[in-house]
């Protein structure tokens, strides 16, 4: 299997950390550049930094007016020249899923592909998802920095929140897949989109601090099951993703009176 990224932390600059990674991920990147280019890799595999779409936003919730959070601004400038002189990608994170859990008055239908949510007009562009808004929004703060390269990973979990359920999870992903079938990016962009899902399996260490969701964005319960249909060819397939084989679970046992 060949390996074309190496993230470089995970969503450092979340204003959660209070500037905690922002003296120390930036040289990490560059080493971990240098390391890459030494040993010859580069051409093939790409050194990166997986932000939260945190660190972008928009004074008046329209694309047109991306730019860079302003704590972290100059980092970001800096780190997106260093990717633009080395041909290294901008990564970035985009659930929708969290615009329902952040704002309970936030429409639903607007968290998915499917045309059902309120359109919003900016710039001459048509917005009816968060996903393309999200987007968009990041697009143009690139484009304020001089970069235009771009990855995304997106995904929806399924528990732990009233949103969170595989029914949902399903929904999210056929429309993202239909959508990529057809080759069609965002209204600013509508090239075609490099995606990565998050993630494969849950995760059941991981922190549940900004809510139980956290440990089921699997596509795959922890022990290989799939949770729900899905049809990576986007062509509306009713397609059951194959179940881990031999796995080999522990006999049950009691744990404080209770199984």
């Amino acid at each position: 299997m060949l390996c074309r990224y190496v993230a470089v932390g995970n969503e450092p600059f979340l204003s959660a950390y209070n500037g905690s990674y922002l003296k120390t991920t930036f040289p990490a990147l560059k080493n971990i550049h240098r390391a890459l280019k030494e040993a010859g890799h580069t051409d093939v595999m790409k050194a990166t930094i997986p932000q939260n779409a945190e660190v972008y936003q928009s004074a008046n919730d329209k694309p047109s007016e991306g730019d860079f959070r302003s704590d972290v601004k100059q980092i970001m400038l800096d780190i997106v020249k260093f990717f633009h002189d080395n041909d290294l990608p901008f990564t970035v994170n985009i659930y929708p899923f969290l615009s329902l859990y952040l704002n309970q008055h936030f429409p639903v239908e607007y968290a998915f592909f499917d045309g059902n949510g309120q359109t919003i007009p900016d710039n001459g562009k048509n917005y009816d998802n968060v996903f393309d808004a999200n987007y968009d929004t990041l697009v143009y703060a690139l484009n304020k920095a001089g970069i235009k390269d771009m990855k995304i990973i997106v995904g929806w979990p399924t528990d732990g929140h009233k949103y969170a359920t595989p029914k949902l999870a399903e929904k999210f992903y056929a429309g993202l897949m239909k959508r990529l079938a057809k080759d069609v990016g965002t209204p600013l962009r509508p090239e075609k989109l490099e995606v990565y899902l998050f993630g494969l399996l849950d995760e059941d260490m991981k922190s549940i601090l900004p809510g139980p969701f956290e440990r089921h964005w699997g596509i795959f319960r922890y022990d290989g099951t799939p949770k729900f249909m899905l049809d990576f060819t986007g062509q509306g397939r009713k397609i059951v993703p194959v179940a881990a084989k031999g796995v080999q679970y522990l006999d049950k046992q009691c744990c404080n009176g209770a199984l």
